[in-house]
């Protein structure tokens, strides 16, 4: 995946649950499962803030671009 994601670090540094980050931001556990692994195919700007808010990091600490162009067509 081009987009790696660090949100289980970003929590656990914060020392704060996912429940607790989904009960703040206002999204449920599945979807915060969902982009935590890694397979969300998008994630709204408002819920970044939000996440980032509440985790008191920036987004770089969060999302990560690996350098490598991912073809949709390459995923299947």
């Amino acid at each position: 995946m081009a987009i790696r994601i660090h949100l289980d670090e970003a929590l656990k540094k914060k020392k704060m649950t996912s429940k607790e980050l989904c009960g703040y931001v206002g999204i449920t556990e599945a979807n915060l499962s969902i982009l935590r692994s890694g397979k969300a195919k998008g994630v709204r700007f408002n819920t970044l803030n939000k996440i980032c808010y509440y985790l008191d990091c920036r987004v770089e600490d969060i999302l990560e671009f690996d350098g490598n162009l991912e073809d949709e067509d390459e995923k299947e």
